[in-house]
């Protein structure tokens, strides 16, 4: 069960309510995983019925155990429009549904199923109202950044010589699972399934993939087409670990650069460039201030230090460097060039300066930060410097 008061989920829902009278709606439906368990404090197969003036009613498929006065149980959606009228309810003819991220066939047919009524996409607002954290939500953030420390402090005793990256990245998994992770990497969009984490060693590095995230990989078969390629680690190459910060509901996001043996001065250059980022985008950072500013000051420091062709990729160049994180890896703001998100309050961020130069790999590190009133607060805490293992 969730660690969030029931207080703090009631505030969530009045949010809700406040919405739905604000876009003359009679519902708000919610079906998705991550928004269920952020207005419950757990998930199950079915639908939640927000109304603008009266407690939530879940309609529930699956798992049959749940003893709560507002749950009413079905099969199918079908059932909804009579359960509504035993409990003296109008089938709502204008109702909030998350479109983003259900199926045309899940949309289609529930729509049919409440006697077509008009439709309104709630999933922007969602993603928007989970982006300002509480103190409990910062809390488990926080959590999460110390367990992930802790497995990072751990690979180099992880390595072996003569490994391949892909065995490194099991035998780092072992230790995240042991460290309490929960093992699964939600992230919003589709076709965005991965697990657990990426890790990209050598010029794996330099390899297009079709997931927005910020470096791809060629992974070990087109079906996953990223992360670790199953090749043998190399002498004189970067390895590059983002693995998941997922050992409480809410994620904290860092990567870190480690090498096999020594690696050219250039990489350590670029992977400085990275840090100086870090710091220079704290020395500024804070509530109010535009993430469009935050993406342009870093990518003045690439260009005076000529290091456009190696950020954020070589064949394949990202075109953002850092990003907000919760429930989801990838939530609101973004940091990028037409970005118009500011900064707030209690926003969680991950940033991630990284560069890929060819024949090494990719270097560079990404932090996860609480936005303050006055600046940032650092929040994975963990060697910054590349790492050399053997």
């Amino acid at each position: 069960m969730t660690t969030l008061s029931q207080k703090e989920l009631d505030n969530r829902i009045v949010k809700i309510q406040q919405h739905i009278e604000y876009e003359n709606a009679d519902a708000c439906i919610i079906s998705s995983t991550v928004n269920l368990y952020y207005l419950n404090g757990f998930v199950f197969d079915g639908y939640m019925f927000i109304f603008s003036d009266r407690e939530p009613i879940l309609f529930v498929r699956r798992p049959v155990n749940i003893d709560a006065e507002n749950v009413l149980f079905i099969y199918k959606p079908e059932q909804i429009p009579e359960l509504l009228a035993k409990h003296n309810l109008t089938v709502p003819k204008r109702i909030l549904l998350e479109n983003d991220v259900l199926s045309y066939n899940s949309v289609s047919r529930f729509q049919k199923a409440l006697n077509m009524p008009e439709m309104k996409n709630v999933s922007g607002f969602m993603r928007e109202m989970r982006t300002v954290k509480s103190e409990s939500e910062l809390m488990q953030i926080r959590k999460s950044a110390v367990s992930h420390a802790k497995v990072y402090e751990q690979i180099p005793s992880l390595y072996r010589l003569g490994m391949t990256d892909l065995e490194l990245q099991i035998e780092i998994e072992y230790v995240m699972r042991k460290q309490g992770s929960i093992g699964t990497f939600r992230s919003f969009g589709e076709n965005m399934d991965i697990y657990m984490g990426n890790l990209l060693a050598g010029d794996n590095a330099q390899e297009a993939s079709p997931f927005d995230f910020a470096l791809g990989g060629k992974g070990i078969d087109p079906l996953l087409p990223l992360g670790s390629a199953n090749k043998i680690l190399k002498s004189g190459t970067s390895i590059m670990i983002d693995m998941a910060g997922n050992y409480t509901p809410y994620i904290s996001d860092m990567t870190r650069t480690f090498s096999v043996g020594e690696i050219p001065d250039e990489a350590h250059r670029a992977h400085q460039l990275s840090i100086d980022i870090h710091n220079e985008i704290i020395s500024f950072a804070k509530e109010g201030i535009a993430c469009s500013d935050i993406y342009e000051r870093a990518m003045k420091m690439v260009v005076n230090n000529k290091m456009e062709n190696y950020f954020m990729g070589t064949t394949q160049q990202a075109k953002f460097i850092g990003h907000g994180l919760g429930l989801e890896i990838n939530e609101p703001p973004v940091f990028a060039p037409r970005s118009r998100e500011i900064l707030q309050k209690n926003m969680a961020i991950a940033l991630e300066p990284k560069f890929v130069l060819p024949g090494i790999g990719a270097v560079g590190m990404e932090n996860t930060y609480f936005v303050t009133e006055k600046g940032l607060d650092k929040v994975t805490i963990c060697e910054e410097d590349i790492v050399v293992l053997g």
